[in-house]
């Protein structure tokens, strides 16, 4: 066993020392909406709430739990992941697939135009306009549900196009040129060669897009007309707001922020539950698909 100089024994504490303390400022916050949710009002109130519950009590997960809009926002929010995710990763791919073929026409200029738009965005409000008028060729279409609009408009990410297209570039052409020879179409080609063999860029990709769809806010709250229709991160907001504004009545037992820590909690639980079956993918999907020899 090869015995560790003075130098690299201070790197590897120092570098286990940062680590552990970066993790913990990592970690903290969501510790505290848990103990912050979970503790009495006159406790939070009084600043006692600082890594544990204090006078525990379970009312603002049973307030949460009764609401019935809060479930409708919960549903609007795994239908918005659900669909995005998989609309989103679809085009990705295909996209990905055409830009990783060298005998593709203007091959060159595309990748350039999907580089140019991490280089320089339109803004917000020609992407805002973009938006509505694609809200209005849905209502010409009879689709009043705006959840299709967050789902289908935002459909498409230029990094991901590109860590899946490295990915691909780097299956070995040879593979592929033995697949042609026995009779391999394109569709084959991308559905039995590509895909079983890039697996780990497409996990990661697709978690890239579930956590954006997940914690999407902004063009969710700026497009979505009915108050029935809002994922969970805009009802959070909204109700954050009303809490705020007013008070909740002094016999609770618990304070209003503790209700906005517990719905808080609340949205975490299905990104924690899938992260760990993920994130074996993780690394490795972004080795692949982020570097290029």
């Amino acid at each position: 066993m090869k015995r560790l100089d003075i130098t690299e024994i201070l790197f590897k504490a120092l570098s286990y020392t940062f680590l552990t303390i970066f993790a913990i400022f990592c970690l903290y916050p969501f510790v505290y909406a848990i103990s912050a949710s979970l503790s009495g009002r006159s406790a939070y109130y009084m600043g006692e709430v600082v890594l544990f519950p204090v006078d525990l009590q379970f009312d603002a997960f049973h307030e949460i739990i009764m609401s019935k809009r809060f479930w409708i926002s919960y549903a609007n929010t795994l239908f918005v992941t659900f669909y995005g995710t998989i609309w989103a990763l679809g085009t990705s791919v295909l996209g990905a697939y055409a830009l990783s073929k060298r005998r593709l026409i203007f091959k060159r200029a595309f990748n350039f135009f999907l580089v140019f738009t991490m280089w320089f965005s339109a803004g917000l409000v020609p992407q805002f306009l973009n938006y509505k008028a694609t809200q209005n060729v849905f209502g010409m279409l009879g689709i009043t549900d705006d959840k299709w609009l967050v789902v289908i408009a935002m459909g498409m990410m230029a990094f991901n196009v590109i860590l899946l297209r490295n990915a691909f570039e780097g299956i070995p052409g040879e593979i592929e040129e033995a697949a042609i020879v026995d009779g391999a179409t394109e569709t084959q080609l991308l559905t039995r060669v590509y895909i079983p063999m890039s697996k780990s860029a497409i996990a990661t990709v697709g978690l890239f897009f579930a956590i954006s769809r997940w914690n999407g806010y902004f063009w969710a709250r700026a497009m979505t007309r009915n108050a029935n229709e809002w994922p969970l991160q805009v009802f959070i907001r909204d109700q954050m707001e009303q809490i705020l504004a007013q008070d909740l009545p002094v016999e609770t037992s618990y304070a209003p922020n503790s209700l906005i820590y517990a719905m808080i909690v609340c949205a975490i639980i299905p990104i924690i539950v899938i992260y760990p079956y993920i994130q074996k993918y993780f690394a490795k999907g972004v080795n692949v698909g982020g570097v290029k020899e």
